[in-house]
């Protein structure tokens, strides 16, 4: 079977030194077992909530612990796998460059309309078989704002809790954190003083 990239066709399966080729277009490139995986840059909503949540998880975290924007992860020792999470928390002990090889704490997706069976199904498989112990699911819709906590738990993630709108998020996993999904996309400035739940 082969395998595009960039303008030829490669017989061999793409690794994380291809991507070095691809264009600086805004666009997320992954690769998928050796095939590329491409997403739209992030729309405003998107941007607003990874924005917001990257500043909660700066200011909540422990010491040992570091929030991260969009890192890269090779999810398997010939890099042919390579997720990049919307948000994650690492051990600071695990920074590695130029990608991640261990495992976050915790991965974080924000979904968008393409990403649905993506953000559910697929990486929630390969992030529960690399080992991420949770990961969470933030569904940015204006009107119902809602963020899904996974457990990993004997290889697979199990649902832990849905909570939407103006109700706390409440977690002890990877770390102790609250937050009010509603405050992470509502238009109003307070959001600073509110989203934690105080």
């Amino acid at each position: 079977m082969a395998v595009m990239s960039i303008g030829r066709t490669d017989p061999r399966p793409l690794t994380v030194d291809d991507l070095a080729r691809m264009p600086d277009d805004g666009r997320r490139y992954e690769l998928v077992d050796g095939r590329l995986d491409v997403s739209p840059a992030p729309v405003f909503p998107h941007s607003v909530v990874d924005t917001r949540l990257t500043w909660h998880l700066v200011n909540q975290v422990p010491k040992g612990y570091m929030p991260i924007s969009a890192p890269g992860i090779n999810l398997n020792a010939d890099r042919t796998h390579h997720r990049i999470p919307d948000l994650a928390v690492i051990r600071r002990q695990d920074c590695e460059s130029p990608y991640l090889t261990r495992p976050p704490v915790l991965a974080i997706e924000i979904m968008s309309p393409e990403s649905v069976f993506r953000d559910n199904h697929t990486k929630r498989r390969e992030y529960a078989e690399f080992g991420i112990e949770s990961y969470w699911i933030i569904n940015p819709a204006p009107d119902k704002t809602g963020i899904m906590e996974f457990r990993l738990q004997d290889g697979t993630y199990h649902e832990v809790q849905q909570v939407f709108g103006e109700s706390v998020f409440a977690t002890t996993s990877p770390l102790e954190l609250r937050l009010v999904p509603y405050w992470l996309t509502a238009d109003d400035e307070s959001w600073t003083e509110r989203l934690g739940g105080e």
